[in-house]
C-alpha cells in the first residue's frame, strides 16, 4: 500500500497497548541523508485561539508503528500520561479557607 504525508495526516493514531486514540499526526521527521521517515509527531492542544505553548506533542518513531491502515495507524509504544490540571490558587475557594 502507498501513502502520502498527506494521508497520513488523515489518520487517527492507537495506542495499542491502551486503545487510547493520541490524536492525528501533525508532521513527519526523517533523515536527509537515507530519505527514510524517523518520526512522527502529534502535535499537543495550542491554547488560547492557537497562542501560547501547546500541551505537549507526542513523538513516537517509526519502529514503533505496528500498522497503518485505511483508516487509523496503530503505534505499540510507551505514551507518557496526560498531564492532569491543579487547580489554581486563590478564587472563591481560596477567600473563605
Amino acid at each position: 500500500m502507498n501513502c502520502s504525508i498527506t494521508e497520513l495526516g488523515e489518520k487517527n493514531v492507537i495506542e495499542i497497548g491502551s486503545g487510547n486514540f493520541l490524536g492525528k499526526v501533525g508532521d513527519v521527521e526523517f533523515d536527509t541523508e537515507t530519505g527514510a521517515i524517523t518520526c512522527l509527531v502529534i502535535y499537543g492542544r495550542q491554547k488560547m485561539l492557537g497562542f501560547g505553548k501547546s500541551d505537549g506533542d507526542i513523538r513516537f518513531s517509526w519502529k514503533d508503528i505496528s500498522v497503518i491502515g485505511d483508516d487509523a495507524i496503530l503505534i505499540c509504544c510507551d505514551v507518557p500520561p496526560a498531564k492532569k490540571k491543579e487547580p489554581k490558587p486563590g478564587g472563591i475557594k481560596g477567600i473563605f479557607s
